[in-house]
C-alpha cells in the first residue's frame, strides 16, 4: 500500500495552508513506516503491526507537552513511548533514514533545514 501525503492541507475555502509541525512530523513518521513496511519487511500492504505503530506514534504527538515547539524525539526530555515501540520507531528509522534521500526527498530536504 502506497501512500502519498501531502505537505499541505485545503482549509474551508479550498485556499491551501501549511501543516503544523506536528502535522508534518505525523505524516513523516507515517512514511517512515511505510518505507520500512515495503521495503524491509517485503510487504506489499501495511502489516498490522505497521498500521498499529503508526497509530500509536500519531497519539503520542497529539498529546505532545511541547506541541509546536517540540524538538525531535531523540532530544526531548521526556520520553513518552513506551520502551518497546521507541525502539520499534528506532530501528525503523535507522533503517529508512539514510534511504530518504532518494526514497523521499522532499521530506529529506525539509528534515535538514529544520530546526
Amino acid at each position: 500500500m502506497r501512500c502519498l501525503l501531502s505537505l499541505s492541507l485545503p482549509n474551508e475555502m479550498g485556499l491551501f495552508m501549511k501543516l503544523s509541525s506536528i502535522e508534518r512530523e505525523k505524516e513523516t513518521v507515517a512514511r517512515m513506516i511505510q518505507i520500512y513496511c515495503r521495503k524491509k519487511e517485503k510487504n506489499q500492504q501495511l502489516c498490522s503491526q505497521c498500521k498499529e505503530l503508526i497509530v500509536y506514534a500519531h497519539q503520542r504527538l497529539d498529546r505532545c507537552p511541547f506541541a509546536e515547539a517540540k524538538t525531535n524525539c531523540k532530544k526531548c526530555p521526556i520520553h513518552c513511548y513506551k520502551p518497546f515501540a521507541r525502539e520499534e520507531i528506532r530501528r525503523i528509522m535507522r533503517y529508512v533514514g539514510p534511504r530518504m534521500i532518494y526514497l523521499a526527498p522532499s521530506d529529506f530536504v525539509r528534515h535538514l533545514f529544520s530546526k
